[in-house]
């Protein structure tokens, strides 16, 4: 059994497969060290404390979890060969990158006389189930999730009683010195975490878009990484409350991204809607270098970054936030900051972070108008009321009161230096006009739209 994104035993149609199949079974992660080197260390950290938890579920069944380095294909044929391994088992993955690489795998054991059988197993229903009356994919998000809603799950069996092999090869490396994983890894952690959302999901839909509160699961590293399925999260939920129902719509925009992506891989890095394709981004290195590093002057917009760099996450209204402004105002080009994303996050997941970008730049299905600007000074006010969530993460800002914190530029110099602001020095000045830069957006999108009548 080839673990990959499905660090888990529970609701696994694989691991499943595998143990009620056969008499014997090596649970396996591949460590491809290219992949390994190109993670940051908080995820790394993250991504050991997970494979930790996951070993300690395999031994309470009396194996343990095998580590090997190398590319998958020859590693598990060399592995499967030396085993006198009849199978391989896995789950599939909808990025190009991984198909390409499943396909290798799949080729290398067929040319070993070794069977490989994959499923679905990290989405509530696999790519091709979810369909119009027409059998086609929907390219808007609410006919989809009314589709979605009305398909049944199919049942996957429980394990089986196979003997789980107890060979640890390679073993489980160390995090870098000095980085811990920001959450308790593994599947009881996760379940624990699922457990404690119980008692907050029913106010989600009134606190989900406010980053001073815990309003949110935190349960999308967990998805990412897979020691939780979303089907067991779907079943704790229910659809009881207006909370529970619109945490369950995120399940279902998770679906219908990764569906779209097994359609149109190209969306990580092409715009969905041709005629943005021209668009005339802005070269601006010195731009994206603040947005990165959370030097913007735009409190909410630092705030974000800051979390993001710090601690491999970000709130969701805090991203779209983030994200409006490196598209929308700074007229960069939506690829590079799904890059850095994607990069940085502990929950990057391909099709959530490119469709999310996507919707923000305007340029995918069922996509935010592109003429939606998010104001960061107006959001910042109306969910951070008080500023809580930018003292967190910007502290050079902690003693402005909470009609200035949004906006310290607006602030008399004498009552700035009073709070031990100094713009220019220990905070930057806005780094753009907001009108100026929300006028120039919308000439460059106004520009390709006409050229294309």
């Amino acid at each position: 059994m080839w673990f990959r994104r499905d660090l888990r035993l529970l609701d696994n149609p694989a691991w499943s497969a595998a143990t009620n199949n056969h008499p014997r079974v090596v649970a396996l992660f591949v460590i491809d060290d290219r992949l390994w080197d190109s993670g940051t260390p908080l995820r790394q950290a993250q991504l050991i404390s997970h494979l930790n938890g996951l070993d300690q579920e395999l031994a309470s069944v009396g194996g343990r979890l095998r580590i090997v380095h190398g590319d998958p294909a020859s590693a598990f044929t060399e592995l499967a060969q030396g085993e006198s391994a009849g199978a391989v088992y896995w789950n599939n993955d909808v990025t190009a990158s991984s198909r390409a690489r499943d396909q290798a795998v799949e080729q290398a054991l067929a040319d070993s006389a070794i069977a490989s059988h994959r499923y679905w197993g990290n989405l509530v229903h696999p790519p091709g189930s979810v369909l119009t009356q027409k059998g086609t994919l929907s390219r808007v998000y609410t006919p989809f999730s009314k589709r979605w809603l009305a398909t049944p799950i199919d049942q996957w069996p429980p394990a089986g009683p196979a003997a789980i092999a107890d060979d640890i090869g390679a073993g489980i490396p160390e995090p870098a010195d000095g980085v811990e994983a920001p959450m308790a890894g593994g599947p009881e952690a996760a379940e624990a975490r699922l457990e404690a959302w119980l008692s907050g999901v029913d106010q989600y839909h009134e606190l989900r878009d406010r980053p001073d509160l815990a309003g949110t699961s935190a349960l999308s590293v967990d998805l990412k990484f897979g020691t939780i399925s979303p089907r067991v999260i779907l079943d704790e939920i229910g659809g009881d409350t207006e909370g529970r129902i619109g945490f369950v719509r995120q399940l279902a925009w998770r679906d219908w991204y990764a569906h779209l992506f097994h359609e149109m891989p190209e969306m990580a890095h092409a715009p969905m809607r041709a005629e943005y394709a021209a668009i005339a981004w802005r070269d601006d290195p010195e731009g994206f270098e603040a947005w990165c590093q959370g030097r913007t002057g735009y409190p909410i917009v630092d705030a974000g970054m800051r979390q993001l760099n710090t601690t491999g996450w970000m709130h969701n209204r805090v991203r779209m936030i983030t994200a409006s402004f490196l598209v929308k105002h700074l007229l960069i080009d939506w690829t590079r900051g799904e890059r850095y994303f994607r990069k940085q996050l502990l929950d990057a997941d391909v099709p959530q972070n490119a469709g999310n970008w996507q919707w923000v730049a305007g340029t995918g299905p069922d996509a935010a108008p592109y003429f939606r600007i998010f104001n960061p000074v107006s959001q910042s006010k109306k969910f951070d009321v008080n500023g809580d969530y930018i003292r967190t993460y910007v502290p050079e800002l902690t003693q402005l009161d909470k009609k200035f914190i949004h906006q310290p530029w607006e602030m008399a110099p004498l009552d700035l230096a009073a709070a031990e602001v100094h713009l220019g020095d220990n905070y930057p000045h806005p780094i753009l006009d907001l009108s100026e830069g929300r006028e120039r957006c919308l000439a460059a999108y106004k520009a390709v739209r006409e050229d294309t009548r």
